[in-house]
């Protein structure tokens, strides 16, 4: 993250961030497919932490509260760490490429939660509509949390942003 602040994400070369983490070139590639992967490596985790946080809410709670408990399973996780968050989306929005590999990132997840919803007996088109929604409210709390404007924690933010996603929708 220091060297992608330092020099920018393109000027930034795996033989530098291997030499300032004190690993070879080899080591790192052991770990990491590409330089890009730095900044994703949390992404398999994250999205288990979801799909499993998902499945074991109680087969009463309706889909979106469902999906809710996982995202706010997510906001713990990420929460702890919002100094590394910012300056990871610091990194990804100035480059293109990035952001195109984030809102893939995001994508996957999506799908991952509407696979659960659909194990979990939720149909069509109510899982993919309850999943995009989900990441949409994650999406928009993570934007504000990292903003830093509003110093609630993450979870709070998600769950403020699922409170005005519900009264939009509930016409109020």
């Amino acid at each position: 993250m220091e060297l992608y602040a330092e020099r920018g994400f393109e000027q930034t070369t795996v033989a530098e961030i291997a030499a300032r983490a004190g690993l070879t070139e080899r080591t790192f590639f052991r770990h990491f497919a590409d330089k890009r992967e730095v900044l994703f490596a949390g992404s398999a985790y994250l999205q288990e932490l979801l799909v499993s946080t998902l499945a074991g809410t109680p087969d009463s709670a309706v889909p979106i509260d469902a999906v809710a408990a996982a995202l706010a399973a997510a906001g713990d996780l990420l929460g702890q760490r919002r100094d590394y968050s910012r300056a990871r989306q610091a990194v990804i929005v100035a480059n293109p490429d990035l952001q195109e590999r984030e809102l893939i990132k995001l994508a996957s997840l999506a799908a991952a939660l509407a696979d659960t919803l659909r194990l979990r007996g939720v149909p069509e088109p109510a899982a993919s509509l309850t999943a995009e929604a989900g990441i949409a409210v994650f999406k928009v709390a993570f934007e504000r949390w990292i903003d830093g404007a509003d110093e609630r924690d993450l979870t709070q933010l998600i769950q403020d942003s699922l409170d005005q996603l519900k009264a939009v929708t509930a016409g109020k």
